[in-house]
This record gives structure tokens, sequence and C-alpha cells, in this order.
């Protein structure tokens, strides 16, 4: 057959310079290539421009694309046979591929998608699921499962993939490696498989984040602006709770890394669970869905539910058509789904387009122009080849639940690695509000090595059995409580500077802290005796010394009160609130 014959050089007229491509249709199961590719091809680029003109972006780099990606003169499989024998050959090169080849990158291949791009997990009934390199025993993830893999197995340098519900954010999770999903509508769909027009982006994978941010540069076009750094990292600390990993670590190693690159005062916690139930009350539309006899209220549950929702309505409006006019041999969770689709009600679907709108306005408003949130990628290590559940559809939203954040707000996302656990892939994302793309990327570049740095730490910490001693996770409850303080949230400060104190009993700063916790809500004599225990522990403490005056002086003991700020003053000469409350107890005590 032609398709199985060795090399076909065919000439396409892509760009002024032409470009040679080599196919080779290789064969089902291809352990050398991990089972990447469906189709080798190579799109060279033009010529480098004569100086004193700057070289292509791109030099020397290598990359592979997803099989929803048209190139012109073949058939682009979207991950399924009878979408092959029923479809003509591309007559033009997708937007995007022939920007990375005119940028100066070479294209290598096409690889695997998930069925019709459908998939979350990365299974393929039609070909070989493709090894996962990180874990083989484990599913890669998907839908862009194979550009992932080929990324991880060091084929190529970059790669490009799809990413509506997590199609590379979670693939990228499952292999360990870099995967961007940029701001919707920033990146051109044209000569692309659509799957849901609403949520669909052009993503890409890398091992290395300056490859990452190169390739970003060349695809979103964006004006050069100076480099700036975050003013607000916000870290959902309740989603780190929620995951089967170690969460804390990750947490932690965030932490470290962002306060030694910008300083510890840029740094937020978040419930993100209540935030979400305060600023996108249309998830109270679908509060009542049951599974398994259980209501899933869950606000980011809730919003995958919704994103599903919408996917499978757009899905179907761009191709049940051609699943009733064919009968193709489809994946049974594509199928399900389609009987699903057919009974979502329009209003429904102005539901999902609420909060849409809601989710927008709640992420610009959590992190204005220079914020980014902490979030894990997913919340479960990637399930076992040919495991079960991955068909359920509870299961889908399990996994997309993080995911659903950028995606129904049109945020950007990037998954990056931070190490193993249990010889499974772990990493985290970091999202940015709709259009700040080229910040998510700088800030990914600027942090990266120390995030990597922070890992290794907390990994060799693990290894050794202290994955986080008492005094970390007292000093995590002590940054919880100064922004619960920060917030004039006092009683919640409390009990995070309480929960630090059962950690580590030995630091006076925690007692000083809740002390001045208690002044904010007027537990006066609490205040003073966490100041004395603080002062035990410290006798130079001097904040403590001015909450426990303070205190006295509230219940009228005036002649300690003063003394304490005298104290203060004989430690911190300079101290204008010592002065100030001295100078004013002098009329008692002069």
């Amino acid at each position: 057959m032609a398709s199985q014959s060795a090399n076909l050089w065919v000439l396409l007229g892509l760009g002024l310079a032409g470009i040679l491509i080599m196919t080779r249709k290789l064969k089902k199961a291809v352990k050398a290539d991990f089972g990447a590719f469906v189709e080798r091809l190579k799109l060279l680029p033009p010529p480098q421009p004569p100086p004193p003109k700057a070289p292509h972006p791109l030099t020397g780099l290598s990359f592979a694309i997803s099989d929803v990606f048209d190139v012109n003169g073949f058939v682009t499989g979207f991950g399924n046979p009878d979408w092959s024998r029923t479809h003509e050959p591309a007559s033009q090169t997708s937007t995007v591929v022939t920007t990375l080849v005119e940028g100066g990158a070479t294209c290598t291949g096409r690889t695997v998608v998930d069925d019709m791009a459908f998939g979350i997990s990365g299974e393929q009934m039609h070909f070989d699921t493709p090894t996962n390199p990180a874990a083989p025993a484990r599913m890669p993830g998907g839908s862009s499962s194979g550009a992932a893999v080929a990324v991880a197995a060091k084929f190529v340098d970059f790669s490009l993939g799809t990413d509506a519900v997590g199609g590379v954010r979670v693939p990228a999770a499952y292999c360990g490696v870099l995967g961007f999903r940029p701001s919707h509508g920033t990146v051109s769909h044209t000569g692309i498989i659509p799957v849901s027009a609403s949520l669909d982006t052009v993503g890409w994978f890398a091992r290395d984040p300056s490859i990452l941010r190169r390739v970003g540069h060349v695809l979103l076009q964006v004006p050069f602006v100076a480099q700036r750094n975050p003013r607000n990292v916000v870290i959902a600390d309740d989603c780190f709770q929620l995951l089967k990993s170690p969460g804390d670590r990750i947490s932690q190693a965030v932490t470290k890394a962002v306060e030694k690159l910008f300083g510890r005062q840029i740094l937020r916690h978040e419930n993100l669970e209540a935030y979400l139930t305060s600023k996108v009350p249309s998830l109270k539309l679908f509060a009542d869905r049951k599974s398994n006899g259980e209501r899933k209220s869950s606000s980011t549950n809730l919003l995958a539910y919704a994103m599903h929702i919408l996917r499978r309505h757009e899905f179907k409006q761009n191709h049940l058509e051609w699943i009733n006019a064919e009968k193709p041999n489809l994946d049974p969770f594509i199928s399900s789904q389609m009987q699903g689709a057919l009974e979502i009600a329009d209003t429904n679907i102005d539901s999902c387009h609420a909060i849409r709108n809601e989710m927008r306005s709640a992420l610009n408003d959590l992190l204005k122009d220079d914020g980014i949130l902490v979030v894990p990628t997913v919340a479960e290590p990637p399930p076992k080849t040919g495991a079960k559940e991955i068909q359920s559809e509870d299961y889908q939203i399990r996994l997309c639940s993080f995911s659903s954040i950028a995606s129904m707000s049109g945020g950007c996302q990037v998954s990056v690695p931070v190490g193993c656990h249990d010889k499974c892939p772990i990493s985290v994302s970091f999202v940015a509000r709709q259009g700040g793309d080229r910040f998510l990327l700088d800030t990914i570049q600027t942090i990266y090595a120390d995030l990597q740095e922070q890992a290794e730490l907390a990994t060799k910490s693990s290894a050794s059995g202290n994955a986080l001693s008492k005094e970390t996770s007292a000093e995590m409850a002590k940054e919880k409580g100064n922004q619960a303080f920060k917030e004039k949230q006092w009683q919640k400060a409390i009990g995070f500077y309480t929960e630090a104190i059962k950690l580590n009993g030995n630091s006076a700063t925690y007692f000083s802290n809740r002390a001045a916790a208690h002044l904010g809500m007027g537990n006066f004599l609490q205040a003073e005796a966490d100041s004395s225990k603080a002062i035990d522990l410290d006798k130079k403490n001097v904040k403590a010394y001015l909450r426990r005056g303070t205190a006295r002086e509230m219940l009228g003991y005036y002649k300690e009160a003063i003394e304490d700020f005298r104290y203060a003053l004989v430690l911190e000469p300079t101290n204008k609130r010592a002065s100030l409350s001295a100078d004013r107890l002098k009329k008692f005590f002069p």
C-alpha cells in the first residue's frame, strides 16, 4: 500500500522557501517511539535571513503536532480511522504550524490523540495507547497524549496539542513536562479540527521553560513589554488539601520559591471553594447534581460539570451529523456522552455561559493585572493503564476540577512538574487572568529553577522520613494566620496561630502574633497572657512588650503598662509606638 511506502518526498508550497516533507506511516505498536507518533514527516524552515537581520527565533528546535492540525496534502486523522477514511486531504497547513516553521523550527511528525480528541486519560482504542515515559504502567493523559509523550521521551524540543478541558495540562502533569494553555482566543485556530469552540485553545509542551516561552512569543505575537514581577501570588490552600499526593510539600515549595524571588509580602492564602461560591453564584444552578446518591456541591466540581456540559453540547454541534451519517467505531465514552448531549436543555447551556462570565470576573477580581493563582494541576496520580474508572463521568469531572478554573474563565495556565511521589510525576499549576500570557510565561521562566530546587529539597526531606517537619508545618500555619490577620479575620487568625503553637510551642512569635489577634477581638486578658508567654521565650521581643502594654492599659493596669512601653524603648529607642504610649501614660505615673 502507498501508505506503507518507506519514504515519500512531497514538495509543499509553504512560505517562499518551500518545505520538504518526508512521511512514513508507522505501525500500531512501535516501542521505539513509545507509541507517540501516528505519522513521521519533516517540515523544514526557510533559510536564515542575511545579516544584520536576526536569525529566526526558533532556529534549531524540533517539534511535533497532534493529529488535529492540518498539513497540506494529508488527511488529519482526529484519532479515529473512520474519520481518516471519510475525509479528504487538507488543502492548506494550519496557521500555527506555518508560523512555527517560518519561525525557524522543524516539524518532525504528527502524534496520537484520544478518539476525536474528546478524552482526557490518553487511552486510545484504535491505536496503541502511548506509553508514559515517566510512569510506563500509567496512562499518559489526553487528549494530546502523543504530543506530551514525544516531549517527555526527548524526541522533540516542544510539541503542539489542543486543550479544551485539560487536553494539554493533564498529559503534561502525567508525563512530567511543562504544559501551557494560553488565554482563550489568543492563538489562531485556523486549520484545526474543533472540539468545543468556546473552550478550545492551542497549547504546547516543553521540557525547558525558556523554550516554552520562546514558542509563546512566536505564537502569541504580542508586542514587547518590559518583564514585570508578580505583585500578588494566591495559593489555594483548600485545593492542595484535597490531593492524594503530598499537597503541603508542593505548596511549601512554591511558597519558598516565591519568598526568595519576590518577597513574602506578595503571598496570599485563599480558600478557593468559599471564594468561588461567593463570586460565581450561577454554580448554584447545578448544586442539586447527584452522583452515586450523593450531592456533589464542591464549587470546582460544579465548575467542571458545567464545563463538560458546554463541551459536550458544542462537540455535538460540530460532529453529531457526521457520527449519525457514518456510524463510526467510537470510544464508548464518546457514545455515552453523545446520548447525554441529546438531553441537554437550552437553559443548561445558558447557565454555563453565565458561569463563564462570572468566572472571568471572579478571576480578574482575585488576581488583577499582575497576579497568579497557584493550584494543583490534577487531584490524583495518573490511573493505571486499562483502569476502568476512567470511563465514568465522575472520574472525568474530578480529573478536570482544577483545570476548569482557566477553561471556564478564559485565562491562561502553566502546568509545572515538581518531582515525583510513589513513582508518579507530580505538578503544580500557575494561572493568570485572560490576556496575561506573556506575563505568566515570563514568571515561570524566572521562578522555575528555584521551584525545582525547593521541590528537590522537599523530596529529599520526604525520603528521610521528614517530608514536613513540625517546625515547617508551624510556619505554614503562621503564614495563614498572618494572612487572616491582614484581612482582620481575628478568630480565623487565632485558630491558625493556635495550630502553629501546637506544632511548635517554643516560638515567641506565634504567641505574640496570637496576642495581636486577641487585641483585635478585645480579648485583653488572653492578649496579656500570650504576650507574657512570648516574653518568657524571648526577652527581647519588642512587639510582645508593646502588645502586653496595650492589653494592660486596656485592663487598667497603667503602672505595669508603662513599664512594658519603657522597656520596649530600651530595646528599640526609635520605636515611635512605644514612645507615644509611654508619653500618654505619664499623666498617671510621671
